[in-house]
């Protein structure tokens, strides 16, 4: 197969072609050299080859220029930094915290880096000086007075996470660090100090609460923008020479009427103390009186335990001797009982036997009982008609009674 050359040589076929006959090698460039007339060397490749190598350079400067500017794919973000790559064809934005390197698609999406560094607002001298730099701050009290601070620092940061509203509110780079802080911190901090009067701004704890109120102000206000403050530092405040010395003579006052303060602290521990001693040794007798008292009181339990035994062993003695004599009465009762019932009922039938005889038992017991009697008669009497006989002490002996007036 043959290969058709150009008459130009251009583009090279890749072979060269070898004439017969000895003819020495001839090449497309050597054929262009000797169109052009042959002297003076090689010219070099021709104007096509140095367009390419023109177009390869600015290729390889664009690709550095882009690698410079981040625009190249891949970016790093470092530990100080916090970023937010955008897609520019569904519209998400990622914040990125995490420090490394991150690729994204050149035009179809990018990174955007911010200071992710605490930054410092200072509030001093008399004029502004860069980003974060502000004429001192002079407030006035709420009694017409003035004071201000020498330098009052705002120590403020992006939040990271709010980056997405840094980049839509504040736009790119430092740009957040420009109007934010300078837009809020006078009036509010002029407005938690001017709250108080010269001389409570002059109290620690005072303008130590302000700056704390006025930061959660600010926060309220910057927080939805994605900038936070961190702390505000302010130091003594300064006034005019007429209020200098008043506060100077209050704080000579105050630390006089601490200084009774702490003598009458002084004064209250000590009594404290005495009281607590006397509290001690009253507590000591006390305990004294207690430790008798109780002892006295077992004493006393136990006399009477012991007297409640005797007691209940008297009780129960004196209850069975009752019980006793109880039984001996209610036996002799029972004895007697039968007895006289016996006696009762012979009585009984001996006047059931006088009703059922009638008057022939009284007649034999009036034997019966008549002789058992002596009787002494005596052969002669005084009265020759005695009216009855009467029987005279235990003899048994019987007399005749006395008749009106007659003699035995």
């Amino acid at each position: 197969m043959s290969t058709e050359n150009n008459e130009d040589g251009w583009p090279p076929s890749g072979k060269a072609r070898r004439p017969s006959g000895g003819d020495s090698f001839e090449t497309p460039w050597s054929k262009m050299k000797s169109r052009r007339g042959g002297g003076g060397g090689d010219s070099g490749p021709p104007t096509v080859v140095k367009v390419l190598v023109g177009v390869t350079v600015a290729l390889v400067v664009g690709f550095v220029g882009l690698g410079v500017t981040g625009r190249l794919g891949v970016t790093s973000v470092e530990a100080n930094e916090v970023a937010v790559r955008v897609n520019y064809i569904t519209g998400a934005e990622t914040v990125i915290t995490t420090p490394g390197y991150q690729f994204f698609i050149p035009f179809l999406a990018d990174i955007y880096k911010f200071d992710g560094t605490t930054q410092e607002y200072v509030m001093a001298g008399n004029s502004y000086r860069g980003t974060n730099v502000a004429p001192n701050l002079t407030v006035r009290a709420k009694d017409g007075s003035n004071f201000w601070f020498d330098e009052l620092k705002i120590q403020y940061e992006l939040i990271p996470g709010a980056a997405t509203e840094v980049l839509r509110d504040s736009g790119l780079g430092d740009n957040y660090k420009e109007e934010w802080i300078k837009a809020y911190a006078r009036s509010i901090l002029r407005d938690e100090f001017g709250l108080y009067s010269a001389v409570d701004a002059a109290d620690p704890t005072t303008y130590k609460a302000a700056p704390e109120q006025a930061r959660q102000r600010m926060n309220t206000i910057l927080e939805p923008h994605g900038v936070s403050v961190v702390r505000i530092i302010t130091p003594n405040p300064q006034f005019d020479d007429r209020y200098e010395n008043a506060i100077e003579q209050r704080k000579e006052a105050d630390q006089e009427v601490e200084e009774l303060r702490a003598r009458v602290q002084q004064l209250e521990q000590e009594r404290e103390q005495r009281l607590a001693a006397v509290r001690k040794d009253k507590e000591v007798e006390m305990q004294e009186l207690t430790g008798n008292l109780r002892k006295e009181l077992l004493a006393a339990e136990q006399e009477a335990i012991r007297l409640t035994r005797s007691a209940d062993a008297y009780a129960t003695e004196r209850t069975a001797e009752g019980q006793a004599t109880e039984a001996r009465f209610i036996a002799e009762a029972s004895g007697l009982t039968a007895k006289y019932t016996k006696e009762a009922e012979g009585i009984e039938s001996r006047a059931k036997a006088l009703e059922q005889r009638g008057e022939v038992v009284v007649r034999e017991a009036l034997v019966e009982k008549l002789l058992g009697v002596n009787f002494t008669l005596v052969p002669y009497s005084r009265d020759p008609a005695p009216e009855r006989l009467e029987h005279s002490g235990s003899s048994g002996v019987l007399e005749p009674a006395k008749a009106s007036g007659g003699q035995r």
